[in-house]
């Protein structure tokens, strides 16, 4: 099958469309308009940035004076929850970094000598400089061990080893208590050792 050729001639411009004088000057203009709006008119100093009214419609957060509130939803950096001795739910089962699709998580596991809990993790990292922030890592633990509710970003570092927290670090926030925990953990919901 033949294909059609087209041909596309260039436009004619005369000597004023080739120097762009007019289309510069134009364009010159709009540029010093703004300049002049922003630098003489009034800020409105509303938080929401996307919502400012008035004359001069700078969306520049004057950080850190001003912040601009995360979502409900946001996604901040990782936390282990800690049990009510202390020590981090996580049982080290690997489903949080197995389920990473950025292999940020790396995890070695440990036993406990006489409690119930099979396993702990002897070592926990996270490298946020790899994390996407997808959360499959909070949906996978079967635990609750995990979360990103902390409200922060990663903090700017100087050097890839101080973005890799590790347990301590990461250990913090509020301890959590769930049902399962009699199971888990040895114990009764009143604290005193099951029968074995």
């Amino acid at each position: 099958m033949p294909i059609d050729t087209v041909t596309i001639r260039e436009p004619d411009y005369g000597p004023r469309e080739r120097l762009y004088l007019r289309e510069l000057v134009r364009g010159l203009l709009i540029t010093s308009r703004h300049f002049f709006r922003n630098l003489f008119g009034e800020r409105d100093l509303n938080s929401e940035v996307g919502e400012r009214q008035g004359a001069n419609l700078i969306a520049t957060v004057s950080y850190p004076e001003e912040r601009r509130a995360y979502p409900p939803g946001y996604r901040g950096m990782h936390r282990l929850v800690p049990r009510e001795d202390g020590k981090p739910r996580c049982v080290a089962c690997y489903m949080c970094a197995t389920v990473c699709p950025a292999q940020c998580i790396y995890i070695e596991a440990g036993e406990y000598d006489q409690e119930g809990i099979e396993k702990y993790p002897t070592r926990f990292e996270i490298d946020e400089l790899r994390c996407i922030v997808c959360g499959f890592c909070v949906e996978a633990c079967p635990k609750d061990a995990i979360r990103m509710d902390t409200g922060t970003h990663s903090p700017a570092v100087l050097s890839r080893p101080l973005a890799t927290f590790d347990k301590e670090a990461l250990l913090k926030g509020p301890a959590v208590s769930h049902p399962t925990d009699a199971i888990t953990y040895g114990k009764s919901r009143r604290g005193e050792p099951l029968k074995h």
